[in-house]
């Protein structure tokens, strides 16, 4: 499974909240079984982050949605904008 896409803040406050909670976002993601790459970066815009997620298996993936949907992350970030597109993989 594959997420691309971007995290978009509407104002200073949601991108302080972003900052605040992002490092440990990504290292718990890293760390999750059949997650193969995790990547948020800042972009040009201090609103906006590019995201890039890459799960072994649907299985994985639906794992780490969940994880996060029940995160200090997910909880503290629930209402800022996402443009996600999920690929999955070929059969």
């Amino acid at each position: 499974m594959r997420l691309t896409g971007e995290l978009v803040c509407r104002n200073a406050a949601e991108a302080a909240i972003v900052a605040a909670h992002l490092p440990e976002h990504i290292g718990l993601t890293r760390a999750e079984h059949g997650c193969l790459s995790f990547e948020v970066a800042a972009t040009d815009d201090p609103l906006v982050w590019t995201v890039e997620e890459h799960f072994a298996t649907e299985d994985a993936f639906a794992a780490h949605q969940a994880r996060v949907a029940a995160s200090e992350w997910g909880r503290s970030t629930a209402g800022i904008e996402r443009q996600y597109e999920i690929r999955r993989h070929p059969r």
